[in-house]
């Protein structure tokens, strides 16, 4: 019996590590791909930085602009770091001013505003985001109400994965597949409908669904599976826990 992954990569690589090391067998059914935006900026090539910070809330947008040329005119620049693996992406792609916060936009935001407070960014400046193109939340306008002027460049796309690989919908015919772990919600939507698809959908509900968050647990609910558990705070270790909770409920 293996547990299905739908993280896009590398994500899904290392959640696959991880769930292999505490002996469980997985299937990688990553949902979402990763897809590079050019991000043009009409002030890299002035004398003087045109933002004052940089803010970023995935490592994806890092791992876009890596071998972009505007990322040499943004490394001397503070970066806020939505939590501590962006942050560490940023470190490895040469940022040396890095700050991060607790793992959400919302600490993210108050993190920007208390550098003010703090004197050590000028409420003048004008911030860079480095953004997906679908975002859960408006951290621009949040800022903006509060006197930031924030540009927003798109640096990626997660683009829906539209087929199951041949393995996972064999997987589902034969009933080997014990759980699905879903991360986000947009993944969660693309799942069922390559479910669908593939026409393994009522083999696909039949299994516990585990999931990051209620809000995307809302989606795997709303698309009719019945064993719908709860990571207890959005992190993977609480998401683990709930796995092992559904494997135990099914061992009984």
């Amino acid at each position: 019996m293996a547990i299905l992954v739908t993280r896009p990569q590398p994500d899904n690589d290392r959640t696959a590590s991880a769930l292999r090391a505490r002996g469980l067998d997985v299937l990688p059914a990553p949902m979402l791909r990763f897809e590079k935006v050019i991000v043009q900026d009409d002030h890299a090539d002035d004398a003087q930085p045109h933002y004052g910070a940089v803010i970023v809330t995935s490592a994806n947008a890092l791992r876009a602009i890596e071998d972009q040329p505007i990322k040499a005119a943004l490394l001397e620049l503070p970066l806020f770091a939505v939590g501590e693996r962006t942050a560490e992406a940023a470190r490895d792609i040469g940022f040396t001013n890095v700050i991060s916060a607790d793992g959400d936009a919302h600490a993210l935001r108050d993190l920007v505003v208390a550098q003010v407070k703090a004197k050590l960014l000028k409420n003048s400046a004008t911030l860079l985001y480095l953004a997906g193109a679908d975002l859960a939340r408006d951290l621009a306008s949040e800022l903006g109400q509060r006197g930031f002027s924030v540009v927003t460049h798109t640096a990626y796309r997660m683009a829906p994965v539209t087929e199951l690989p041949a393995a996972v919908s064999d997987g589902f015919a034969a009933g080997t597949i014990q759980a699905v772990l879903h991360y986000s919600r947009r993944s969660a939507r693309a799942f069922f409908a390559a479910s669908r698809a593939a026409g393994v959908e009522i083999s696909a509900l039949a299994v516990p669904h585990i999931c990051l968050s209620d809000s995307v647990a809302s989606i795997v609910r709303d698309a009719g599976a019945t064993q719908v558990l709860l990571a207890a705070t959005p992190d993977e270790n609480a998401l683990f826990a709930a796995l092992d909770r559904a494997i135990a409920l099914l061992s009984r």
